[in-house]
């Protein structure tokens, strides 16, 4: 039996996700849009599913308004909700955008008690609070990303500033998906040489902010959007990790309880993404200053998820 994936949200990230999904073959595909977007999201899905003949694929899509549709989904990704103006912070849009997610979990759980939800909505981390409450899903099945998306910009400056092929580059970039994220030198390298012995410290200091203002730049430049292309890139390869069972280890926005001395909200770590969902979240022995970063972007996080209404 072929596996389920619904994708709520057919906007640009939503939709792209779903081609890049249809593409890898992983999984049929359910995509959901309010009812108010009538066709659109059954256009889409035609659109991709008509691509196939050419690209070589034989996933099935569908698009719709309504939620029973997307029932036995093992994994959901939810993409809905409002998207980031300029001059505006992902903070702005927290108790518009908790709406929607609190209302869409309350769906997907309804007809796909088992499934795996991945959060992308914005404010992310936040918004995966509310995901997990709402839907009462044990913590390792409610899932943020994040960190993949920040490692990939961070991995792109390193390659760019150091004209290497970005497949040598991994980064790490931890904590909540906002202006206090943190990026990890340390744990960056090029085919394994540490980043810290390629770059200097000014080259280095001028990549961590430019990694955490990677979706800023983007709005900036955009100015009637916001970032789809990395975010789905990011997301696809969490999905593939998990449908497939690769058990990758990637940064993503996971539910701690102590771990990292940090409890009770959603911060961005490297964790092992299987069939399971979050199978193992892996604990870094940081540097005193790393440590300090990483609870004060953690901090950051539980403020905001303290104003949800």
């Amino acid at each position: 039996m072929r596996k389920k994936i619904t994708v709520v949200g057919a906007g640009n990230v939503g939709a792209t996700l779903v081609q890049r999904l249809a593409e890898m073959e992983v999984a049929d595909i359910v995509m959901i849009d309010i009812p108010q977007t009538e066709g659109m999201p059954a256009g889409k899905a035609l659109d991709i599913m008509e691509s196939g003949p050419i690209y070589g694929y034989d996933s099935r899509l569908s698009g719709a308004t309504s939620y029973e549709t997307t029932a036995g989904s093992d994994i959901v990704v939810i993409t809905a909700g409002m998207p980031r103006k300029p001059g505006m912070s992902r903070d702005d849009l927290l108790n518009t955008n908790a709406g929607i997610v609190k209302g869409v979990s309350e769906q997907v759980v309804k007809y796909s008690p088992n499934a795996i939800l991945i959060i992308v909505s914005n404010p992310l981390d936040a918004m995966c609070l509310v995901a997990l409450k709402t839907s009462r899903l044990p913590k390792h099945r409610v899932i943020g990303m994040a960190g993949v998306l920040d490692s990939a910009r961070m991995r792109w400056f390193i390659a760019e500033a150091l004209n290497v092929s970005m497949e040598s580059v991994h980064a790490m970039v931890l904590g909540g998906h906002g202006d206090t994220m943190v990026p990890m030198p340390r744990f960056s390298t090029v085919n394994g040489i540490p980043i810290t012995e390629l770059l200097s410290k000014e080259k280095i200091i001028q990549i961590n902010q430019r990694t955490c203002d990677g979706g800023a730049e983007i709005v900036k430049l955009l100015k009637t959007g916001s970032a789809f292309y990395a975010p789905s890139a990011s997301t696809a390869e969490m999905v593939e990790s998990i449908l497939k069972d690769k058990k990758k280890v990637l940064p993503c926005a996971a539910y701690l309880e102590g771990e990292y001395g940090i409890d009770g909200v959603f911060v961005g770590v490297p964790v092992k993404l299987g069939s399971g969902g979050i199978e193992q979240i892996i604990q870094l022995n940081l540097t005193v200053e790393e440590r300090m970063a990483l609870q004060k972007s953690a901090s950051a996080v539980k403020e905001l998820s303290a104003a949800l209404k």
